[in-house]
């Protein structure tokens, strides 16, 4: 397991480029939102951290994970530098969690390809519920951070 002696929410703050002059959209599925108002929080609050204006942030809220895509599209067309696309698919009994998996991690893969404006995939695909919890601020951390983090580096790598 990627995260098991790791914490997602520890990295080199020093290290991250200021991000005050930067405008970020962030897309949230409602599903699971136990899991995904954690992932959202984590995310707002480190671009708060690095100087982002709380005006700055748009918030966008979509059923599911799978409309992640539509959302996150629509978030690229708003004058944002880049979008963090939050969701979280739980393995159940059928095969709905593979499709969803696999259609939105293709669908975001996508949009990066046609579009200019960076999308990070914060979408977590986990075994049970439980892992979810950990990785969205529990003892793993918070990947929402993670991807706050991601999405300022991409954010001023557009810019090049």
């Amino acid at each position: 397991m990627a995260t098991l002696n790791n914490n997602l929410s520890e990295y080199d703050k020093a290290s991250i480029p200021n991000a005050k002059d930067f405008r970020f959209g962030i897309v949230v599925s409602e599903w699971n939102d136990n899991i995904t108002e954690g992932l959202y929080k984590g995310a707002y609050e480190t671009l708060i951290e690095h100087n982002v204006l709380p005006e700055n942030i748009t918030r966008w809220n979509v059923p599911g994970s799978f409309e992640l895509i539509y959302g996150s599209k629509k978030m690229q067309q708003q004058n944002v530098d880049a979008v963090i696309a939050i969701g979280s698919v739980i393995q159940g009994e059928t095969k709905h969690f593979d499709f969803v998996c696999e259609g939105v991690s293709q669908g975001i893969k996508d949009l990066n390809i046609l579009h200019d404006v960076p999308v990070i995939f914060c979408v977590l695909t986990d075994n049970n519920e439980q892992q979810g919890i950990e990785r969205s601020g529990g003892i793993h951390g918070n990947k929402g951070t993670e991807a706050a983090v991601a999405a300022i580096k991409m954010a001023v790598i557009s810019k090049l």
